[in-house]
């Protein structure tokens, strides 16, 4: 990194400092404030550290302006066409593509880490038949290091990478057997000779009772809609996994604690917001009426799955999506269901309204991903989950990263305390 310097002045006081401008490769130059309070007395103050720079990262970059999306410098839309999703695991991971050789060994280590203990089905049966998958998922991940403990010294650098295998195998027969508790339906074990997300349909749909065959489409859709979501940068569940992990958390707990994070409807479940969305337009007929209450700033209805926070002009990633939505749709026999209608001929109009388009409102990952993952036959309690499957690598990446610079702190943010001043405390009987 270069480094300038920005000149920092207290009017109050007359005082002034020095700090250190740090400019990465990609994106904004960052203003190194850590010197801030000791010399100066101050704090700044940011909620939700939209201005704030965390931490340093190689893993991914996003440029909201120009619609840039980079996997350790790789653009999405070469990965999203040319990789698997394992490929992309690696990618993350170790910061660089894999020769056929490495490809074909980090596939079979993966594999040898597909099963969970025994032990954990007895823990899923603890759960409520009708609770949330989500709900299962954190406690399950969670439990993992009082099952895999073998290999919990964060300090070991081996020891990380053996946790970082297992998560990322074990999260879709851990996905797949909290579905299987849902519905009341037998376990189905991991078959290694299938790809990562042909695995994971087989263990949600199959039966005890027959043979299942993976769709390729199916199959090629789920490994998309992964690579799409393996990252994205400082998201509030990889800061909750980085904030986790500062104090040193074992890594299972760090991961569970990044599953909370994304079950929230602001993060991971804006799929599910766009489902629920459009049932409640419920016809073709009605989307001109709830265009206009999305254009009503005193009306509480808001399109869910168009604009992002981040991305100001598109999401590169449902430009990626969007073809694969309708290879899905064209497939499926239920593709006349009134809910696909709804949602294409949603699309259709607000990409066309000039209220959408001045404001920059395209569809974005949300809106696709939850219309594939419901053509998959997917229930919508499952959508995060999916995403949790996914984002693990993201997650793993991020912590192996934090994990391994000898720079590394405890988090603690600071605040801007405006409660009651110091006062002496008042006896019962004289309040």
């Amino acid at each position: 990194m270069s480094e300038n310097t920005v000149t920092i002045i207290n009017n109050a006081t007359g005082q002034q400092i020095e700090l250190p401008l740090r400019n990465g490769t990609e994106g904004a130059s960052v203003v190194d404030i850590s010197r801030l309070y000791r010399d100066l007395g101050v704090l700044t103050f940011d909620p939700g550290f939209f201005s704030t720079a965390s931490c340093h990262s190689a893993i991914t970059y996003i440029d909201g302006e120009k619609g840039m999306l980079l996997y350790r410098g790789y653009p999405i839309e070469q990965l999203a066409t040319h990789s698997s999703y394992i490929e992309v695991v690696y990618l993350l991971l170790y910061g660089e593509l894999p020769a056929a050789e490495e490809l074909r060994r980090f596939e079979a280590v993966i594999g040898r880490h597909t099963m969970i203990n025994e032990a954990m089905r007895d823990f899923l049966k603890g759960f409520h038949h009708d609770a949330h998958p989500m709900a299962m998922m954190v406690g399950m991940v969670g439990s993992l290091s009082a099952f895999y403990h073998d290999s919990l010294d964060i300090r070991d650098p081996r020891h990380r990478e053996i946790s970082a295998h297992r998560m990322i195998a074990k999260m879709p027969t851990i996905a797949a057997a909290c579905y299987k508790h849902h519905i009341g339906e037998p376990i189905m074990y991991p078959r290694n000779h299938l790809g990562y997300c042909g695995n994971l349909l087989r263990m949600m749909y199959a039966t005890p009772c027959e043979e299942y065959e993976v769709n390729a489409l199916e199959e090629q859709a789920l490994n998309l809609l992964f690579i799409l979501h393996a990252d994205h940068e400082q998201n509030a569940s990889a800061s909750t996994v980085r904030l986790a992990g500062s104090s040193q958390a074992n890594p299972f707990a760090c991961i569970a604690s990044g599953i909370a994070s994304l079950w929230g409807p602001a993060h991971g479940g804006a799929n599910e917001e766009v489902l629920k969305m459009l049932e409640e337009i419920g016809d073709v007929s009605n989307i001109e009426k709830y265009i206009a209450k999305a254009k009503d700033k005193d009306d509480p209805f808001r399109l869910m799955g168009f604009g992002h926070r981040v991305y100001k002009n598109y999401d590169p990633r449902a430009t990626i999506i969007r073809d694969m939505c309708y290879k899905i749709l064209e497939q499926k026999a239920d593709s006349s269901n009134p809910l696909f209608e709804l949602a294409l001929r949603l699309e259709e109009i607000a990409r066309k309204d000039d209220y959408f388009i001045s404001k920059n409102l395209y569809p974005n990952v949300d809106f696709y991903s939850g219309i594939i993952y419901r053509a998959l036959g997917i229930p919508v309690n499952m959508f995060t989950v999916m995403f949790a499957i996914a984002r693990t690598v993201g997650w793993v990446a991020h912590w192996m990263e934090m994990m391994d610079d000898p720079d590394q702190r405890i988090g603690r943010p600071r605040q801007l305390y405006d409660g009651a001043r110091l006062r002496d405390y008042v006896p019962l009987e004289r309040r």
